[in-house]
């Protein structure tokens, strides 16, 4: 018999979200960005993008280890470097949307290839979404198909410049946010 043996972990962050009324303070954003990053420097490291930054894809660990944050979920994971040459993969479009819609990177919706810069836009729209209880595209399209859908997510994402995005919020996110949309495909 084949078997997998997996660390019991707890709640994950969206679960955690709905709990606290749908809005964490900023204190606790911090503090969950912190180790929601350190997880994706770590894959990255590693020579992986994840391609599904989420809420629902962090989880807390239990007993001693409850404020510990974990990255779950790499169904969706590529390797982005050849193991032997350290090759980044080739710049590609028309490809097939891979991701959450809601936190996916506007490249992504352009069909461009994904690389470390789009889980970092990925990472930022969480922060978004956990300092202001949604994203202004979270209802769209919840009655038509897939495709239609995801158009005209990426509509809002384009109409929803960073200023206006970010707004009310500190300035940190948005710079984080245009930073990360400023990477060249291949760019740490």
């Amino acid at each position: 018999y084949n078997i997998m043996v997996l660390e019991y972990l707890g709640d994950n962050l969206e679960t955690l979200f709905n709990k606290c009324n749908r809005k964490f303070s900023l204190k606790t954003v911090l503090l969950i960005a912190d180790q929601m990053l350190n997880n994706i420097e770590y894959i990255h490291q590693k020579n992986y993008i994840h391609r599904d930054i989420k809420p629902k894809n962090f989880v807390l660990g239990i007993g001693k280890r409850c404020h510990i944050i974990h990255m779950i979920d790499f169904g969706l994971a590529k390797r982005f470097k050849d193991l032997k040459t350290g090759e980044h993969i080739g710049f590609r479009s028309n490809k097939p949307f891979i991701g959450s819609s809601n936190f996916a990177s506007l490249n992504t919706h352009k069909t461009i290839e994904q690389s470390r810069r789009d889980d970092i836009e990925s990472f930022v729209f969480t922060l978004i979404y956990f300092l202001k209880g949604s994203l202004p595209w979270s209802n769209i399209g919840k009655s038509t198909n897939k495709d239609t859908k995801l158009q005209e997510i990426s509509h809002s994402k384009e109409e929803w410049n960073s200023k206006k995005l970010c707004e009310g919020l500190p300035r940190e996110i948005k710079l984080i946010l245009d930073y990360s949309r400023k990477l060249k495909f291949e760019e740490k």
